[in-house]
Formats: C-alpha cells, sequence, structure tokens
C-alpha cells in the first residue's frame, strides 16, 4: 500500500468512527429523554405521597386535640366532683 492508499482509507475510517459516535448520541438521547419522564413522575408521585401524609398527619393533630379536650373536660368534671364532695 501506498501513502495515497493510506491517506484515502483515513476519511473513510473517521466516517465510520463518526457514525458510531452519532449512533451511540441518538441512543444517550433517547435514554436521557427517558430518564427525564421517569424523574418527572417521580417527583409528581412524590408530591402526592407528601399531599397524603400532610393529611395524615393533619387528621392525627386534630384528634390529638379532640382527645386533649374531652380529656381535659373530663378532669374538669372530676374536679369539680371532688371539690363537691369535699364541700358537703
Amino acid at each position: 500500500m501506498d501513502e495515497h492508499d493510506v491517506v484515502a482509507q483515513e476519511p473513510s475510517e473517521l466516517e465510520k468512527k463518526v457514525r458510531g459516535l452519532e449512533e451511540r448520541l441518538a441512543e444517550v438521547e433517547r435514554v436521557n429523554a427517558r430518564l427525564e419522564e421517569a424523574a418527572l413522575t417521580t417527583a409528581l408521585a412524590l408530591g402526592e405521597v407528601s399531599r397524603h401524609w400532610d393529611a395524615v398527619y393533619d387528621a392525627l393533630r386534630r384528634a390529638g386535640q379532640v382527645e386533649k379536650e374531652i380529656s381535659s373536660e373530663r378532669d374538669h368534671d372530676a374536679a369539680r366532683a371532688r371539690r363537691r364532695e369535699s364541700s358537703e
């Protein structure tokens, strides 16, 4: 092979390499698009879960406040009853 043949082959080899890189880049872009879609779906799902737990904590907090009010009323009623008993 002479020098001209070697020089003529180089662009052909470079073209193959560039084509291969373009194919790999296209695959990376497809994977990236799927990952972005999955990230968006995950973010929306996490937001939904977060809203659910906020509602659960609010309900528990309200239930705790109601329980405290009931307990407090019971304590006041018991104290009144003891005072009445001691004054009689």
